[in-house]
């Protein structure tokens, strides 16, 4: 008995939540990578983490991110040198105590506290130092020391913003210079809000006052969206796959300003329809819903495994009207060409009735979504965007018919990415017209239309991300 108890592999001893998302942090701090967070925090997590204790890593990762700069005010002040001179284990160590003490209630300070200091001992070797003495007395000073005021937004509005919402300076200078301080503050409240999961019902299959009953009769609460006549918003946050409908494809997660680009550009049955970076399919799918899932959407991407999950979320959906192609849709030759063959055509396909541009971007419009990513940028992200922007506009408004409709939009807030785009291709090309958004848009989302006829939900007290779109038609002649 005792020699079979000796050849008994033992368990190795499950990691804490708190060093799973330590680990997590640091490989975020010295990496670039394209993945999504919570993506990532599943690549991340050890497999025998119990359901609560991946909660808590996703807790204390995307609060880390969301609150990093106020966080380090609040350090700042309790420290005896510059938080930035210590080692970034350290740095960060600090940070996800912090981060407990000062914003998760339902965690004691005590267990704060000791488990993060139990934490700091275990990287004593590697550090070749223990800091736990150190990052104890940091995190007991934050509990006994009193909070010392924000910088006054009057006399230092940049730091202000920054420091109350966790924003970079650089990006609340840029807002401030922009929008003056009252709508610049309303833009990094709602960056750094925690949004609510929002769905979109599969018109296709029933309605959204059925899909509200269906997960109301399952438990969940539940609202309809504010401006999305298809959206329902979930009260509480939860794991999507589990709810009633899922498997079935009675709803795609999606945000509801995400849901207010398709109808402008009001596509209908029996179309032939570019979307022109579809991946993974939010849009895709939705415009597939407005035809009736009758007619043809070619959707295009540069990666198939992007385009794996665009065809993975159809397959749910029910959708059959879509199909994916795999290219640079900056070179129309070569992906219109593989569509002509994979369809048996003699010569190229014809030219699309309607275009949609959901082009890469910086992203700005959704840091509440990947709070990662504003700790990545700075202002020459824009203009690199741009350029690619323009490509992709100028080659895929190349395959549109005379008196065909072209959708541009992004999840930027930023004018290089959006207004600047959309006036460099109509100075380059007078063959367009731009046409408001406004008569596809519920009168609830009228306030979002910009003057030049634009949608844009920056700063938002909606609760959406910050998306823009711009509608433009081809003359005809």
């Amino acid at each position: 008995m005792r020699t079979h108890e000796r050849n008994v592999d033992r368990e190795a001893p499950r990691p804490s939540s708190r060093a799973v998302a330590l680990s997590i942090l640091l490989f975020l701090s010295s990496r670039q990578t394209d993945d999504a967070l919570d993506e990532l925090i599943e690549q991340q997590s050890p497999s025998m983490l119990q359901r609560h204790d991946r909660s808590l890593v996703m807790e204390l990762v995307y609060g880390v991110l969301r609150r990093q700069e106020t966080i380090d005010w609040r350090l700042d002040a309790v420290l005896s040198k510059p938080l930035h001179r210590l080692p970034a284990v350290v740095q960060m160590l600090l940070r996800l105590g912090a981060y407990q003490l000062l914003f998760l209630d339902r965690i004691p300070a005590s267990a704060a506290v000791n488990e993060t200091v139990r934490l700091a001992k275990s990287y004593a070797k590697q550090l070749r130092r223990d800091w736990s003495g150190l990052v104890n007395g940091v995190l007991r000073n934050l509990i006994r020391v009193p909070a010392r005021p924000f910088p006054d937004p009057a006399a230092h509005p940049v730091r202000s913003l920054s420091v109350r919402y966790g924003i970079p300076e650089w990006v609340t200078e840029r807002w401030l210079t922009r929008m003056g301080l009252e709508q610049a503050e309303s833009a990094c409240r709602a960056s750094n809000t925690v949004p609510h999961i929002t769905l979109r019902v599969n018109s296709n299959r029933l309605t959204r006052e059925e899909l509200l009953q269906r997960l109301r009769q399952g438990g969940i609460t539940v609202r309809p969206a504010t401006l999305s006549p298809v959206g329902v918003v979930l009260e509480k946050g939860q794991d999507v796959t589990s709810l009633p409908g899922f498997q079935t494809g009675d709803f795609y997660v999606e945000d509801e300003a995400a849901q207010l680009i398709p109808p402008i550009l009001n596509p209908q049955p029996s179309e032939v329809i570019l979307d022109a970076c579809a991946a993974p399919g939010g849009k895709t799918s939705h415009l597939a819903a407005l035809m009736g899932d009758r007619g043809t959407i070619y959707a295009v991407d540069r990666r198939a495994s992007r385009l794996n999950l665009l065809q993975e979320n159809c397959r749910r959906l029910g959708i059959q009207s879509v199909v994916p192609i795999v290219g640079d849709v900056r070179k129309p030759a070569e992906w219109s060409g593989m569509m002509a063959r994979g369809l048996n055509l003699r010569a190229e396909l014809p030219l699309f009735d309607r275009i949609l541009v959901d082009a890469p971007c910086s992203g700005m419009g959704v840091l509440r979504r990947h709070p990662e990513a504003k700790w990545r940028k700075d202002s020459s992200v824009f203009e690199r965007h741009q350029e690619l922007q323009v490509e992709i506009l100028i080659s895929a408004a190349s395959r549109l018919r005379a008196g065909g409709v072209l959708v541009y939009s992004t999840c930027s807030t930023e004018t290089e990415e959006t207004e600047g785009v959309v006036y460099r291709f109509c100075e380059a090309y007078p063959g367009w017209v731009r046409e408001s958004v406004a008569p596809w848009l519920p009168t609830t989302a009228l306030p979002f239309v910009t003057i030049p006829g634009a949608l844009s939900t920056m700063g938002n007290e909606c609760g959406m991300d910050g998306f823009y779109a711009a509608r433009l038609r081809k003359k005809e002649g």
